[in-house]
């Protein structure tokens, strides 16, 4: 009994730890003063406005959503054979190859942001938008890889097999067998390596340039010069967006079913 009181106590100060910070953003977005203050002193949307009407603020939101989706697609694209190749495979040198696929996990952000930009933009002289989807590429084939790894590692291969010696080619397996088993680790590997993506700094602050920035940046360059509401106003609507998008996700393909 007095275990579970513990363990319930424990779980509560988790919860107050997580939420609190959330709930003081979200009381700050609408207060009438103009600096961050809690508790807020009166009520207002003004500084959602604000973020509404602030063309930086938009086509940063716009460019982030751009480069994260394209850029969770692509490396989806490569993540998802990779994963199957390590999981379904044992050949000489694989420890490295994975070793290698993990490496932006293991690397400071920063040094590969820095190396992203004196390789991609001073050497090569690519534009910013193909800079920028090419380092968060890079940086989110570890969550494909390991979230849809995951899924690979508890599939059982002798479906695979048996749908083969009844004439199933190869190719055909993969994409009728093997996918549909493993759709809530593709979804899930998809979210996680979309969030980081639309979360990044390290990367993103070397390759953002003149008239191109992601949400991030722009974020942290405004609470250097201001310091209102504006920027917790903005939190709270990406976490409504969050939290929506979410519920459709579950709504419509009922990510609980999959990953019973």
């Amino acid at each position: 009994m007095k275990n579970s009181k513990l363990l319930t106590s424990f779980v509560i100060l988790v919860y107050i730890f997580l939420f609190a910070p959330l709930i003081i953003i979200a009381l700050t977005s609408i207060g009438t003063e103009n600096y961050i203050a809690f508790p807020p002193k009166g009520f207002t949307f003004k500084w959602f406005v604000n973020v509404f009407t602030s063309e930086s603020f938009m086509s940063s939101m716009f460019t982030s959503l751009l480069i994260s989706f394209v850029a969770t697609l692509f490396a989806l694209l490569i993540g998802i054979p990779a994963s199957y190749g390590l999981s379904r495979y044992n050949f000489k040198g694989k420890g490295l190859l994975k070793s290698f696929f993990f490496s932006p996990l293991i690397i400071p952000g920063i040094v590969i942001g820095f190396s992203l930009f004196q390789f991609l933009l001073v050497r090569l002289n690519l534009s910013i938008y193909m800079s920028l989807f090419i380092g968060h590429t890079l940086v989110i084939i570890p969550y494909i890889i390991r979230v849809v790894g995951s899924s690979l590692e508890v599939f059982d291969y002798s479906i695979e097999e048996a749908a083969e010696s009844l004439g199933c080619k190869k190719s055909q397996t993969f994409f009728k067998v093997v996918l549909p088993n493993i759709t809530s680790g593709i979804m899930a590997a998809f979210m996680m390596a979309f969030i980081n993506s639309f979360n990044n700094v390290p990367v993103s602050m070397f390759l953002t340039g003149p008239g191109v920035s992601t949400l991030p940046i722009t974020m942290m360059n405004y609470v250097e010069y201001n310091y209102d509401p504006t920027v917790s106003a903005l939190s709270v609507i990406l976490m409504i967006l969050t939290i929506g998008v979410m519920y459709i996700l579950e709504k419509t393909l009922g990510l609980s079913n999959f990953s019973k």
